[in-house]
């Protein structure tokens, strides 16, 4: 099942490391797209390691937009060592708009999906978030007149 954009992921990520951070802990909030752009630099750079003590710090660490572009196998495999390095140690938020069924397809490997799964899904609380995109129920509301899209693919 595939979850609609602009239905709050990343509103309620915001609002829960907010009050992570009131309660007083460290958050870092990243996307999916600049985490993994810089673990590859950090890689290419010889500096991976820097790069995994800085994302492994924080108590929460919030990454947004999983899955909304296919991964190459160099980022697949990265990610799968940050979550190897925070488990057990820190938490982390992932918003996505991908069903875990469907991680296979966004990693690019059923086993390295299988595994980063394996790892997120043992102490996890999952949220499936759904419903109408904000953003167009606002310009519903403000009279604009919108032809209804075809329903997303299970």
């Amino acid at each position: 099942m595939t979850v609609p954009p602009g239905v709050g992921k990343t509103h309620l990520a915001i609002a829960l490391g907010r009050a992570v951070v009131e309660a007083g802990h460290t958050v870092l909030f990243t996307t999916a797209t600049a985490l993994l752009a810089d673990l590859v630099d950090g890689q290419s750079k010889g500096i991976l390691a820097s790069r995994m003590f800085f994302y492994g710090k924080p108590k929460l660490l919030v990454v947004d937009e999983l899955g909304y572009m296919p991964l190459e196998r160099q980022s697949a495999h990265l990610f799968f060592q940050l979550v190897s390095h925070r488990y057990e140690k820190a938490s982390m938020l992932i918003t996505t708009n991908q069903s875990v069924t469907q991680w296979g397809q966004v990693f690019g490997d059923d086993v390295i999906a299988a595994a980063i799964l394996d790892r997120l899904l043992h102490h996890s609380h999952t949220f499936m978030v759904q419903g109408e995109s904000y953003r167009l129920r606002q310009k519903r509301k403000a009279g604009l007149r919108l032809h209804s899209a075809p329903p997303l693919e299970s």
